[in-house]
């Protein structure tokens, strides 16, 4: 069984390049676009790893 990641970034262009990388290595790769559609999902399903993007103000 492949490696789960979760993506999240608000930058499509970023999690389209991040994920076919993956995908290309085999992993299994789950994406989102923003931060509460990721959390909801997290909070159901289990991934091996998770790639943010986190903004400080």
């Amino acid at each position: 069984m492949s490696e789960r990641i979760l993506i999240v970034d608000d930058e499509k262009e970023i999690v389209d390049l991040i994920e076919v990388y993956l995908k290309n290595d085999g992993y299994s790769v789950k994406k989102f676009y923003n931060g509460a559609e990721a959390l909801t999902f997290a909070q159901s399903n289990e991934v091996d790893l998770a790639i943010l993007d986190v903004m400080h103000a």
